[in-house]
């Protein structure tokens, strides 16, 4: 009999083992009784009746989901391979285990279509660079069709976009020709700024130069107009004081007839084959003519005498 005593106090006590559960701070736990949802429970040491109450656990932390590499047409008609990772998290413990069978599968399947919606709509050189367009439109996606199965998509993030390997050769060699292009543009447009730095270099240096120049024609012009005045000044004086010594010497008429002859032969010295007359030249030859009759009487005076 003592041996059946210890059976059944075996048996009582691994069944009430059975009836303790304990929940981790990040799960929930869902407890069922006979089949049916009973109550919803939090961390911590948890009691359910043993063979009738069953509890599921659920993890309530952020987790990633893997969604596998995927063929997808681009708008264009080019097909690339893309994959991408889900971060959900899961808001209401009750809807992810009776709203949907496999949560894991479902969320696969529901990126992997409207991953190809949202790419099937772009073109694939906006498909290369715009991931984060991409990333935005999946996540609204996937967050909307996953709230009633009480799970929030926090982020999607593309993890690369593969185009076949002819489309990128071309893109490698269009990359190519676009650098290229760039430098020689690059090259000419520093060319062409050099040109035209020594271009504004030559002119500013012949405008200096040509100021220079004008500078000093100006001086030159300043010194000989300076130096005529001074002559001009000096004749000017020079004349006053002639005038001035003329006048007061009071010269007579005979005086003034010989020196314009003595000033009429040194005229008639130069090398000139022209002598221009004075605009007094009618009252010099009257004067002479006066001389003249004064010489010759002057003679025949002396001639008189000298018969007497």
């Amino acid at each position: 009999m003592w041996i059946i005593w210890i059976i059944i106090a075996a048996v009582a006590f691994i069944t009430a083992l059975t009836g303790i559960k304990i929940v981790r701070p990040f799960q929930k736990g869902l407890v069922e009784r006979l089949g049916k949802f009973n109550r919803e429970v939090v961390g911590g040491l948890q009691f359910i009746i043993p063979f009738i109450e069953k509890m599921i656990k659920v993890d309530v932390r952020e987790m990633v989901l893997d969604v596998p590499p995927q063929e997808v047409i681009t708008k264009d008609n080019v097909v690339v391979t893309v994959d991408a990772i889900v971060y959900y998290l899961i808001t209401d413990a009750f809807r992810v285990i009776y709203n949907v069978e496999n949560f894991s599968i479902a969320s696969t399947k529901l990126a992997q279509t409207n991953l190809r919606n949202v790419i099937g709509e772009m073109e694939l050189d906006q498909t290369l660079t715009s991931r984060e367009t991409i990333n935005l439109k999946l996540r609204e996606v996937l967050d909307e069709a996953t709230d009633k199965w009480g799970v929030k998509v926090t982020r999607v993030e593309i993890k690369k976009i593969d185009p076949p390997d002819d489309v990128m050769q071309a893109m490698s060699k269009q990359m190519k020709a676009e650098r290229t292009k760039r430098a020689v543009i690059l090259e000419a447009q520093g060319y062409k700024q050099a040109e035209i730095t020594k271009a504004e270099g030559d002119k500013r240096s012949k405008i200096l130069e040509a100021e220079g120049k004008a500078e000093a024609v100006k001086k030159v012009a300043d010194a000989n107009k300076y130096k005529l005045i001074a002559e001009a000044e000096g004749e000017g004086k020079a004349i006053d004081v002639v005038y001035k010594s003329i006048h007061e010497g009071n010269p007579t008429n005979d005086l003034i007839t010989i020196k314009y002859l003595e000033a009429l032969k040194e005229m008639a010295n130069g090398n000139s084959s022209k002598i221009f007359m004075p605009f007094e030249a009618a009252n010099l030859m009257s004067s002479i003519g006066v001389l003249s009759d004064i010489a010759k009487d002057k003679k025949d005076a002396e001639k008189k005498e000298d018969e007497e």
